[in-house]
């Protein structure tokens, strides 16, 4: 696991949300991704959640009462606002939300929200009636204003027993809003960042299909990094396994041909093109209306070629745009890779190993090299996939 939060110190507060049990997982997750955690509780919170289970998965003392901090004084509030990289609330009820609007400090989370300067990232839970109170969207906007960052929250069933908007977002999303809002270099900002992601299925009948064994995470780490570095972001995804982070336009295309067309209408508003997913290279010529029966004979398929996604975008992208390949290739990586580059006019390719020990295709690393015209190749080694992201947006920030 790529240690995405190392050297970070994250205050996560904890408020009295039945979705409270949750923040248990975000803590440990943070943890095991490199994060010094220091969770604050309210008096509400401690009624759902004890506190020992925060102080197991983070290692660190959680903080409970306003006036009992003399024993610990490295976790007065002065001190943990200065000390903290991000102020992450999760679950925020309406009641926290409403303090923070008017700047009310009657408890250690609350005074603390005045005191730090760090970024605050809020993770909203509650009642649907009570989330889209007038009162509490009037809050959200206000801290937005003042530049609050939010993630969710969801829709879906609340423990209420109702049916909608209040959810706590999901793990990974909120994890991916703390990785955002934790990287303060946005070299990106205002770049659009086209991505394709996944596999191709081509139908070959109703229920049978051509694919691979493309998982999408590449796709997924290359969105997340241009996410972290302020751009906006598109992601057109085949059907893969890894869903792209949700702070991303997602575009779903299960063919060759539909993420073909889903490319090029876009290509031409994007400042960055990536090409990550597995595209299918071909297709059935003619697909059976009806389920083809199986029988003794040999069943023989006419498969005809796709359009080649990325050449067709580098062909006719917009000036200033930067098109990058990926080279999924079993031999000759290198080789291969650098033809790739030349014949369909891309500034730069990474080529992976997708075979042996070392075989890239759905997993979490890869051997992986960087490409551009008239330089040698680099290697980069066998690398995780979230630290090859990193690198191909710091070589693209400097093509010229």
């Amino acid at each position: 696991m790529s240690l995405l939060f190392a050297d970070k110190t994250i205050l996560l507060g904890v408020c009295g949300s039945v979705a409270a049990y949750r923040a248990c997982e975000l803590a440990s997750q943070l943890t095991q991704q490199g994060a010094t955690v220091l969770t604050a509780m309210t008096e509400s919170a401690q009624r759902l959640v004890c506190p020992a289970s925060f102080e197991a998965v983070a290692g660190q003392p959680v903080i409970t009462e306003m006036f009992a901090l003399c024993v610990q004084p490295g976790v007065e509030h002065i001190a943990v606002a200065q000390r903290a990289d991000l102020f992450l609330i999760a679950p925020a009820t309406a009641n926290i939300l409403a303090k923070a609007a008017h700047g009310i400090a009657d408890d250690w989370l609350s005074t603390t929200l005045l005191a730090t300067r760090a970024p605050v990232l809020f993770a909203p839970a509650m009642n649907t009636a009570m989330y889209t109170h007038p009162a509490t969207q009037a809050n959200v906007a206000q801290l937005r204003a003042r530049g609050a960052l939010f993630v969710g929250p969801a829709s879906g069933n609340l423990a209420c027993g109702d049916t909608g908007i209040g959810r706590l977002a999901d793990r990974d999303d909120i994890l991916d809003a703390v990785a955002i809002a934790l990287h303060s270099e946005k070299d990106f900002a205002g770049k659009r960042v086209l991505i394709t992601s996944g596999p191709n299925y081509e139908p070959i009948d109703p229920v049978r299909f051509i694919g691979n064994r493309s998982s999408g995470k590449m796709g997924r780490a290359l969105a997340l990094e241009a996410l972290r570095r302020g751009a906006q972001v598109c992601v057109v995804s085949g059907p893969a396994d890894t869903k792209p982070p949700a702070a991303a336009e997602i575009v779903y295309a299960a063919t060759a041909a539909q993420m073909h067309d889903a490319v090029m209408a876009r290509a031409d508003q994007s400042d960055v093109i990536l090409a990550a997913a597995a595209v299918a290279d071909f297709r059935v010529e003619k697909i059976s209306e009806q389920k083809i029966k199986r029988n003794d004979n040999a069943l023989r398929l006419t498969l005809v070629p796709n359009p080649d996604i990325i050449a067709a975008a580098a062909a006719q992208k917009r000036p200033g745009c930067k098109v990058v390949g990926f080279a999924a290739e079993s031999h000759d990586i290198v080789a291969n890779a650098d033809k790739k580059l030349r014949r369909k006019n891309l500034d730069m390719i990474v080529a992976n190993t997708i075979s042996g020990e070392k075989d890239a295709i759905g997993a979490d690393k890869g051997e992986a090299w960087i490409l551009l015209p008239d330089t040698q190749p680099e290697s980069l080694g066998y690398i995780d996939k979230t630290l090859l992201a990193q690198h191909v947006f710091d070589r693209i920030a400097r093509l010229a």
